[in-house]
């Protein structure tokens, strides 16, 4: 999820290690106090917030204000990294921009895309840089990431174009390229044409051309470039990872890539349905975010586009979020059709019908972006990690957990997509009828969470509501197909969870709890307002989302729960989590607190990154963002939260 919480990881690496069993190996009277990490120690890593993502919807990069990729993994989203400085100062970035000068004048996307602008002042000139992975007309069969869906008319070129133009004085513009394949394990063997244009890079299976029009040198590992650009005078470079990628030759040529990016961002964009209100341009960039997190081949949408940007400063809370959750599907179908993106919501739905399921019929609660199923989860001990956070995963152990919300957001988005397509696809039926009959068996039993907890498995308040979306949604969707004794029986069934719920999981002032055994709060249970559970003046459902304002949040931002009550089977404290305020947000609306509702939208607003992107969380103690970037999740619940307002202050207007 673009901020589903920690995914928790239930495996260790293949010699037994991490942090768990480090920690055991040196006896307590070792043991020496440290000094608690703060998210703005001094480091020489970027803070999160700082970065610029750019897509063309196969993969994406991330661009520090000095002008360096510092993540970049070819040629998918979940591939290994070729610039990984993000994860350790060594593992490779590619760097573009005025010699000597690291601090920006500005930093802009062009508008209505993910294209980036980057303005440099130096001591002799002024100075743009433009940046984007590139999209083109479809040039027939993509051999390198082959689609499951149907190809668009244009798709990625497989292909980083950065242009610099000076336009007053002069500027000394410096390119250095120093690649390290694998998660920076393997340095880049060069070899340069004759007339220094082109060269090529090679390690670890993978290859990379850069092209420019500046003269290369190669100094060990890297490629270097140096050139002093006069007033009106542009130079360019080019990237590419497929060698059927169409290099460009001539820096107009590589102007006319990115004039061809920033027309593809906008004419998709233009198809979106964003409201004239103050909260727009956040819904469009958010749109914009969305998008450039899907992985246009399956329709399948990645959690983040990183691994291992720390939940914890310094520790070890660190996930690799660079595949796709079932749980995030019903936001990602109701932020879709808000926005009026019905092509792309269908993709996703079938993607999710494409899926293999288990032995029973239920779905796993995340897969790879290709639907693979085995995310077996390891560790790079040797990356320092994201200023020393550890340890660094590849993969995600907790892809083989049990959770038992999973049916629910499957067939809430099901229905969600019949309704606005007055359809119900006969393929999708087999799915209702697998998530439905696996609810129904699974209900009553305790699972590890919607937060993907590592402590014993509990009876969550909030497994046991999306059970109830999972029958409650599936009845409407029989009723839809016909089949009315079907729907009876699965109504009757949902009605059941409810009393259950009821029973036992409100406290006595009338407080929905985390699960049966405390009285401890968690933001999960938000969704009672978001799914319908309870009805908006519902007294339980008042109580339950006025506690969570009042007591689960640290400067009016949301927690996930106290770590301090709660058996996660972690270490160390986190910081509030985005999606949860943006629930809020949500949630305060539905019970009629709106003024409340408006209070912490505007607080969100004000946090968001220079560029208007959301990490995971948000430490309220520095007002530094942690956890993955740009976070899906956070911005599917950000158009959710803007849709709730807008409506409102649609039907005040209306009201007169």
């Amino acid at each position: 999820m673009s901020t589903t919480a920690s995914r928790r990881s239930s495996k260790k690496s293949p010699d037994g290690g991490g942090p768990e069993s480090a920690a055991k190996a040196e006896p307590a009277t070792q043991a020496k106090p440290t000094m608690a990490q703060s998210a703005a120690a001094p480091s020489p890593f970027t803070p999160i917030a700082e970065y610029a993502f750019l897509s063309d919807c196969h993969t994406g990069a991330l661009v520090a204000p000095d002008g360096a990729i510092d993540w970049l993994c070819v040629p998918r989203f979940d591939s290994a990294s070729v610039f990984g400085s993000l994860l350790d100062r060594g593992a490779g970035s590619f760097r573009f921009g005025p010699f000597g000068i690291n601090v920006p004048g500005q930093r802009v996307y062009e508008p209505g895309t993910n294209s980036l602008l980057t303005s440099w002042k130096t001591p002799t000139g002024w100075a743009v840089v433009r940046d984007a992975l590139i999209m083109g007309p479809r040039r027939g069969e993509d051999g390198v990431t082959p689609h499951t869906r149907p190809p668009a008319d244009e798709d990625a070129e497989h292909m980083l174009v950065r242009t610099a133009t000076c336009f007053t004085g002069s500027v000394e513009i410096d390119l250095v390229c120093e690649p390290a394949f694998d998660y920076g394990r393997v340095p880049a063997e060069w070899s340069m044409t004759a007339d220094r244009h082109r060269a090529d890079a090679s390690g670890a299976g993978q290859s990379i051309t850069l092209q420019t029009n500046m003269l290369i040198g190669i100094e060990a590992g890297r490629a270097r470039a140096r050139h002093v650009l006069r007033e009106g005078e542009g130079v360019y470079c080019a990237l590419a990872w497929d060698d059927q990628a169409p290099l460009p030759g001539t820096f107009e040529a590589a102007a006319g890539h990115l004039d061809d990016t920033t027309r593809f961002w906008r004419d998709w964009l233009a198809r979106a349905r964003i409201p004239d209100h103050e909260l727009g341009p956040l819904i469009h960039r958010s749109a914009l975010a969305i998008k450039g997190l899907t992985y246009m081949p399956t329709g399948a949408t990645v959690a983040a586009l990183t691994t291992s940007l720390p939940e914890t400063p310094g520790g070890e809370r660190n996930w690799d979020y660079r595949y796709t959750w079932i749980r995030d599907s019903t936001f990602t179908l109701q932020a879709l059709h808000y926005l009026n993106l019905d092509w792309e919501a269908d993709e996703f739905v079938q993607f999710i019908a494409d899926l293999e399921r288990n032995e029973d019929g239920a779905l796993q609660i995340m897969y790879g972006i290709d639907g693979r199923r085995d995310l077996t989860e390891t560790f790079r001990d040797e990356l320092s990690g994201y200023a020393g956070a550890h340890p660094v995963r590849i993969g995600n152990g907790a892809f083989d957990q049990r959770q038992n919300d999973v049916f629910g957001a499957a067939l809430d988005s099901i229905l969600l997509h019949t309704r606005r397509s007055q359809r119900l696809p006969r393929r999708l039926w087999p799915l209702v009828q697998s998530q439905a009959e696996c609810a129904k068996a699974v209900w009553r039993n305790p699972d590890q969470g919607i937060w993907e907890a590592r402590g014993k498995p509990q009876h969550y308040v909030s497994s046991k509501l999306m059970c109830w979306v999972a029958l409650d949604r599936a009845a409407k969707l029989a009723d839809i197909r016909g089949d009315g004794a079907l729907a009876a029986g699965w109504a009757e069934t949902a009605e059941e969870i409810k009393a259950d719920i009821l029973e036992h999981g409100v406290d006595e002032r009338g407080v929905l709890r985390q699960h049966y055994a405390t009285d401890a709060l968690d933001a999960s249970t938000l969704l009672a307002a978001i799914f319908g559970f309870l009805a908006g003046d519902d007294p339980r459902l008042r109580a339950s989302v006025l506690a969570i304002a009042d007591e689960l949040t640290e400067n009016g931002f949301v927690l996930r729960y106290r770590t301090d009550q709660t058996d996660d089977g972690m270490s160390g404290k986190e910081g509030t989590f985005v999606i949860c305020s943006f629930w809020l947000v949500s949630a305060l609306a539905i019970i009629g607190e709106m003024q409340r509702a408006r209070d912490l939208m505007t607080r969100l607003v004000k946090v968001a990154s220079p560029l208007g992107l959301y990490a995971e969380e948000f430490d309220v103690d520095t007002g530094r963002h942690l956890g993955n970037f740009p976070q899906a999740f956070s911005h599917l619940a950000l158009v959710e939260a803007a849709g709730r307002i807008v409506l409102s202050d649609l039907l005040a207007e209306i009201s007169g």
